[in-house]
């Protein structure tokens, strides 16, 4: 069952440092009381870490069903280019790239992706190197996995060696930052990790309530603010004092929606990367930004300027599956260079998918095109 701590949290004092000799020594084996006992606690820490990231991934390749189904919209306006290439012939090539250009344009895949992948086909398939519309098909699969593999690979949650691993997520009112918190707290209790919610979007009312039933439905611990209008970094520093003391593995904080243009409440963002950086070295070990599938492209401004104010490590894609514009997944990665960790595929609380690259690209791109006759 959930429990809920309420600001103030009584933290532990440090216990007082000897007044010593040694206490201004560095510990190496001259020292008589060094104790190389912590690096075997971080080796372990390191251990968990590593076992619960490839727990994840292992899982995103197991649900490639959700995957599949999630990305049906998109699917279905990408259908036209199997029309395209089951008849396509050497004579056609360029009023076939054409509407192949159009397709993806529609699907947002953006401008710049877009004419790189239809030019690279154009040149391979003048060249010789692609002679069927499979052919085609393949390439172009395989330049879409090429991109998302090189520029975002690191789909994996990164959440170096020292518990708790502190998870911050922000992004724009009504992205579902809450909701996926809440679903992303749910995979990994799965996993095994004991993990505590930190409620730090303290400006919208319905917030703390909104995850507090989250903490219950995962049977996660919460950590939420007294007092109305409280420091979103003082509730954060607080939760993560909790869980450094009592053990927690992960430590997962949500923050007030914010429009990127108000910096302002942007730099609030900054308060927050210190306050938790302050207790545990490091943290937050990964910042997730929420962004809403069904914007497209126009996602973008909004991840440049997140960035560009606290450092995002990674995305989270929401309402994917009721969106034909999941080429966005592609054009983020290309235009920040930063991965995609999970994809919001559903309203279930298994919805919240990992995010893989090669069963993406399987779900957005149909498999109907048949090897057909060689045009020469």
């Amino acid at each position: 069952m959930a429990t809920v701590a309420h600001l103030p949290l009584l933290c532990k004092p440090s216990p007082p440092q000897p007044n010593n000799l040694f206490s201004t020594i560095p510990k190496t084996r001259f020292n008589p009381q060094f104790k190389p006992t912590r690096f075997k606690c971080l080796a372990s820490q390191t251990g968990f870490f590593t076992k619960l990231g490839r727990l994840i991934k292992e899982k995103a390749k197991s649900d490639v069903e959700k995957i599949f189904s999630g990305f049906s919209k998109t699917r279905d306006n990408l259908a036209v280019i199997d029309e395209l290439l089951l008849y396509w012939n050497l004579s056609d090539t360029d009023r076939v790239l054409d509407e192949l250009e159009e397709a993806l344009l529609v699907s947002d895949f953006g401008p710049r992706i877009t004419i790189q992948i239809v030019e690279s086909l154009r040149e391979d398939i003048l060249a010789g190197k692609l002679k069927s519309g499979s052919e085609i098909k393949d390439a172009l699969k395989k330049s879409v996995l090429d991109l998302l593999e090189k520029k975002g690979n690191k789909t994996e949650l990164q959440l170096g060696f020292r518990k708790p691993a502190v998870v911050m997520i922000v992004g724009v009112n009504g992205g579902g930052k809450t909701t996926s918190l809440g679903k992303l707290a749910y995979r990994l209790k799965n996993e095994g990790a004991k993990v505590l919610m930190a409620a730090g979007d303290t400006f919208r009312a319905a917030a703390s309530d909104q995850l507090e039933i989250w903490a219950k439905r995962t049977g996660c611990e919460i950590v939420v603010a007294e007092r109305e209008k409280a420091k979103a970094s003082s509730v954060l520093s607080q939760a993560v004092m909790k869980g450094k003391e009592q053990e927690f593995d992960i430590v997962l904080c949500d923050t007030s929606g914010r429009l990127h243009t108000n910096y302002s409440l942007m730099e609030e963002l900054i308060a927050c990367k210190k306050a938790v950086g302050k207790i545990v070295r490091g943290a937050p070990n990964e910042i997730l930004l929420v962004l809403d599938g069904t914007t497209g492209l126009n996602m973008l401004p909004q991840a440049r300027e997140f960035n560009e104010v606290v450092g995002i490590t990674g995305f989270i894609l929401t309402k994917l599956d009721g969106s034909a514009r999941g080429g966005c997944v592609v054009s983020v990665v290309d235009e920040l260079g930063i991965p995609v960790k999970f994809v919001g595929v559903g309203e279930g609380v298994e919805d919240l998918q990992p995010f893989d690259a090669e069963a993406f690209v399987n779900a957005i791109f149909s498999m109907k095109v048949e090897n057909l006759v060689p045009y020469w």
